[in-house]
């Protein structure tokens, strides 16, 4: 189990000849799952080349380094650019995964996947029994991802599964080489299986529906469907050390000190109060900006805790997913 850098809901695309099949499936999938439906292959093929791409990675090689030869360059990470992502209006409809039919007049479903194989969305083949090799083979050649029967009694259920895991498949690797760099320095967690097990539990538990690595403090924020945001904030042993340091050479107090060097605390000192750090501003009111923390045992030992995050801390305004679902009129969206 992998933790991607960011994730949040996309649009499921339904390609199937059968007007009524659409109809009824895209009626059947959980409302959280938006979908977009076609009968025609062609109409398909001129949406997905025409679709949102995703924007560039927060990173640029700069050549700019004392001490460092033109060979050696140095990668550098905005994460902020990160959870900038959640103000995009645009995120909810990323084409993330196809869902296609095999049989169709017009072209089939492994031609279908070949024309779009360059695009990064992931690829569920709906087949009938007939058609079982033809999709191994398909898949062996690596044109899609999943395969599911039609005529399997637990076919939507299997489908709505699979449709969640390639989302998750689809920002993991998008990023794969981004949270390779970041797992290096401050966000080990990233590599931490069972880090990434309690953000899924996380997500369950309080209704998340996206995520996005934050900086300064160090951590997840997590938004739910209305776009009310929680910041997770990590820290590792070091991590503890450094908020120990910082708040001593800051004169802080000798309470918050102890509370410190005794991991009973973990804080999260807004911008106002100190920007991940504890400063001055905190003064004898630090405990307002203060949790208990939770200890995960993995790849080492994390604290971790979760804060309210007020929405005014981003540089631009939240678009929640509760606005986009309602937007969408008709709910299913389907193509002449």
């Amino acid at each position: 189990m992998r933790l991607p850098i960011f994730a949040h809901p996309t649009t499921t695309v339904l390609v199937d000849d059968s007007d009524s099949f659409l109809k009824s499936l895209s009626f059947q999938l959980d409302p959280l799952l938006p979908s977009k439906t076609f009968h025609d292959t062609t109409m398909a093929l001129d949406w997905f080349n025409a679709s949102t791409r995703r924007a560039d990675l927060p990173l640029h090689v700069n050549f700019d380094i004392l001490n460092q030869t033109a060979d050696q360059p140095n990668v550098a990470v905005d994460v902020r650019r990160i959870h900038d992502l959640c103000a995009s209006h645009h995120r909810f409809t990323i084409p993330s995964v196809l869902v296609v039919d095999y049989s169709m007049p017009q072209m089939n479903g492994v031609e279908f996947c070949r024309q779009i194989e360059y695009l990064p969305c992931k690829k569920i083949l709906f087949t009938g029994a007939a058609d079982e090799k033809i999709a191994v083979n398909a898949f062996n050649e690596g044109l899609i991802d999943r395969f599911i029967r039609k005529s399997d009694d637990d076919a939507l259920d299997r489908l709505e599964q699979e449709i969640l895991a390639m989302q998750r498949a689809f920002f993991v690797d998008q990023a794969e080489t981004l949270r390779d760099l970041l797992s290096l320095h401050d966000y080990s967690f990233l590599r931490c299986n069972t880090m990434a097990g309690l953000v899924r539990e996380l997500y369950t538990k309080h209704g998340f529906v996206e995520h996005y690595l934050h900086s300064s403090p160090t951590g997840i924020l997590f938004l739910d469907q209305h776009g009310r945001a929680t910041l997770m904030v990590i820290e590792t042993e070091q991590g503890m050390h450094a908020q120990y340091e910082v708040a001593r050479d800051n004169d802080a107090p000798q309470s918050l000190l102890t509370a410190l060097q005794e991991r009973r605390v973990l804080p999260f000192f807004p911008p106002e109060a100190g920007a991940g750090m504890y400063s001055t501003a905190a003064g004898e009111q630090w405990h307002r900006y203060c949790c208990a923390p939770q200890v995960l045992q993995g790849r080492e030992r994390y604290y971790w805790a979760l804060f309210e995050f007020p929405g005014h801390y981003l540089d631009s305004p939240v678009y929640p997913f509760s606005e986009f679902l309602n937007s969408r009129h008709p709910p299913c969206d389907l193509a002449a």
